[in-house]
């Protein structure tokens, strides 16, 4: 389990990283990438209804982390990737789990599901007229530095700083 879990990883993160290098997006890459995430999904999805949550104790954090990208890379599924928000929130409650893990997590369906997100670290495209990106749409502005220490995430403004570059505007 724990192999294979770092297998998918790392041909996700490949994947990943040949759309971000590349100067004009590849297409067939677009589709690689999207057939991935649905075979890692499906894998995923029979891992957990056979043996739960990849818990620390299970696969180590190192597996423990790559299942949750698995998973937080689960766009097309956001049913599933709910599940797993629950399962992880058990996880992390018995410390078999990051919670930083966690609150991407959470962002995540909570973006995906049209509601605010509570710890920003989803970010969209920035509005017409401006570069770069901008957080998703906050639960609480004035409480997310907050939320983000408590699950060992540092401040917004220092994230959204590495989202968009050096000079936080997009360009490095």
């Amino acid at each position: 389990m724990r192999s294979e879990l770092a297998q998918r990883v790392a041909e996700d993160q490949a994947l990943r990283v040949q759309l971000s290098t590349d100067a004009e997006p590849d297409m067939a890459v677009f589709e690689r990438l999207s057939a991935t995430d649905e075979a890692n999904t499906a894998w995923m999805k029979d891992l957990v209804a056979r043996h739960g949550w990849p818990t620390i104790a299970r696969v180590d954090a190192a597996g423990a982390g790559d299942a949750w990208l698995l998973v937080q890379h689960a766009d097309h599924d956001v049913d599933f990737q709910e599940h797993c928000l629950e399962l992880l929130r058990v996880a992390v409650a018995a410390d078999q789990a990051s919670a930083k893990h966690l609150a991407y997590l959470e962002d995540r369906v909570a973006m995906h599901r049209g509601r605010p997100q509570r710890y920003g670290t989803q970010f969209v495209q920035a509005p017409e007229g401006q570069s770069g990106f901008v957080p998703h749409t906050l639960a609480d502005e004035a409480r997310v530095d907050e939320w983000r220490a408590t699950v060992g995430l540092g401040p917004l403004a220092e994230y959204a700083r590495g989202i968009n570059g050096k000079n936080g505007n997009g360009e490095d």
